[in-house]
């Protein structure tokens, strides 16, 4: 069998029409095939990722209509990255997730599985989709199943939080098909590369207002203020293995189709400084609020906010080296946030009143659970030796090549404000007066083991960087290359068939 493109979207999408027919076979079938599949998805980005570091692009045709007639789907450096990082982000987070609870609804856990294979469906055809309507319609699905996860227990704050994500997500998808109608009406053609090839032949108003709706739009799902709303409540009422879904798989969908949008469709001056002054407006209100909040988790949410507010300042300063290190960091952040809401929604799991203040003393109880959000912590901060640091360290140094002396103040200055409240937290675990805990939850075997994969990464990528880097420069490379893409698309393309 021949592994292409295609089987990203087609296996999961099967899997989760499958999940309720399996539950009539086997009680343990269902439970077990959302893993296989996103085993399967880690062995396609395998494949697919060493194929296209060595040809650059891979382009597959659906139903025989080449590009720009039909659709197609294309795997580059910079997709095939993310792609991959969502496949093993996506089956840590089953893992994590399998029989997490020992008495739950069993259809519960099938309505899980389906919206679970759906999500990660919608965020993988968001990234390889060569179709600027066909990308909006992979995100309509990552938007239901999102939605639909966010009030998943059906108590009233996650009804209310499910409602806010579904308001705002509504109006972005109506900005975003608003502005897909409009650029079709200019040019004529939905393939992203002929639309780039003839974004010079739109006046520059039309141009510029189909751009800020596809801003404003992606803006949403890509959490930059002020249209993070709703982030906020739906990870602070998503269940913990949604909360992580989101951080690594949602929101880098969302940051994916704003920055492909800007990068290979338009070419409007300008564009890179709005993302410089969007990204510092949403890093600084972000860490600033996560500093006031209670609870463990709304405040990890805040942060990773001001974690995307910063990738957006690395991919608006525009050069080589900071599209590297907005690469890093977005690896970074999916890794990092995805364990800290791993491990803190265990935490959170064992406290009275879900409040950070409850929770002093408990590394007594739970010491490996400690330990790892404690790194993760570290991490996320940009601390030695660890991983977050290289990324940060990556930033400042683009800030530093086009001697944007401000922002390094601005980003040093929200670092400590970072630190502040990481180490709040950790002084509480660990250096707090001991609280009785009663009927502590432990976490099952196989949670402890996709956590500590995501320690370990955290700390082998801090002690050898390089091990990633050299994926990273080829991603920046493609991305940069916008004609490339262009003539690989509409001229040069052997596409697979």
């Amino acid at each position: 069998m021949v592994i292409t493109p295609i089987h990203y979207i087609v296996v999961p999408l099967i899997a989760a029409f499958a999940i309720p027919l399996l539950s009539k076979i086997h009680k343990e079938l269902f439970r077990i095939v959302p893993g296989i599949v996103m085993f399967y998805n880690i062995i396609i980005s395998f494949v697919l990722m060493k194929e296209v570091n060595e040809v650059g692009y891979i382009s597959e045709i659906i139903a025989g209509w080449e590009a720009p007639w039909g659709i197609n789907l294309m795997i580059t450096p910079f997709s095939g990255f993310l792609a991959s990082l969502i496949s093993v982000l996506g089956f840590l987070i089953w893992l994590y997730q399998y029989r997490f609870k020992k008495v739950i609804d069993v259809d519960e856990i099938k309505s899980y599985g389906i919206l679970q294979m759906m999500m990660i469906t919608g965020a993988i055809g968001i990234i390889i989709t060569g179709d600027i309507f066909n990308l909006f319609v992979f995100m309509e699905i990552v938007a239901i199943t999102a939605v639909s996860l966010t009030s998943f227990y059906r108590g009233r704050d996650g009804a209310e939080a499910g409602f806010k994500y579904l308001l705002i997500g509504g109006f972005a998808s109506a900005l975003i098909l608003l502005a897909i109608l409009i650029l079709y009406t200019q040019v004529g053609t939905l393939n992203m590369a002929e639309i780039a090839e003839k974004m010079h032949t739109i006046p520059l108003g039309i141009k510029s207002t189909i751009l800020i709706l596809f801003i404003v739009g992606f803006g949403i799902e890509a959490e930059m203020f002020p249209l993070n709303g709703w982030a906020p409540d739906a990870y602070s009422q998503a269940p913990g293995p949604t909360s992580a879904a989101f951080a690594g798989i949602v929101v880098k969908a969302g940051i994916y189709g704003l920055i492909r949008v800007i990068y290979t469709l338009f070419d409007i001056e300008g564009a890179f400084d709005f993302l410089i002054i969007a990204g510092l407006v949403t890093m600084i209100i972000a860490e600033f609020s996560a500093v006031k909040q209670k609870n463990l988790k709304r405040m990890l949410a805040y942060s990773s906010i001001g974690q995307m507010g910063l990738v957006l300042i690395a991919f608006g300063i525009g050069t080589k080296t900071a599209v590297f290190a907005a690469l890093f960091l977005m690896f970074n952040h999916a890794i990092i946030k995805s364990l800290l809401f791993m491990t803190g929604s265990i935490l959170m799991y064992n406290s009275k009143d879900k409040t950070i203040s409850s929770i002093h003393g408990i590394a007594k109880n739970l010491p490996f659970v400690s330990i790892m959000f404690a790194i993760g912590a570290f991490a996320i901060v940009g601390l030695p030796p660890f991983s977050g640091f290289w990324s940060k360290l990556y930033v400042l140094t683009a800030a530093a090549d086009k001697e944007m002396i401000m922002l390094i103040i601005a980003i040093l200055g929200v670092s400590i404000v970072e630190i502040v409240y990481y180490f709040r937290v950790v002084n509480k675990l660990y250096f707090a007066t001991d609280i009785e805990h009663l009927d502590i939850f432990k976490p099952s075997n196989n949670s402890l083991i996709a956590m500590g994969i995501l320690t370990i990464t955290i700390i082998v990528i801090g002690f050898y960087p390089d091990l990633i880097t050299g994926y990273l420069h080829n991603a920046a490379d493609i991305l940069l290359d916008r004609s490339s893409y262009i003539d690989f698309v509409l001229k040069a393309n052997v596409p697979i068939q």
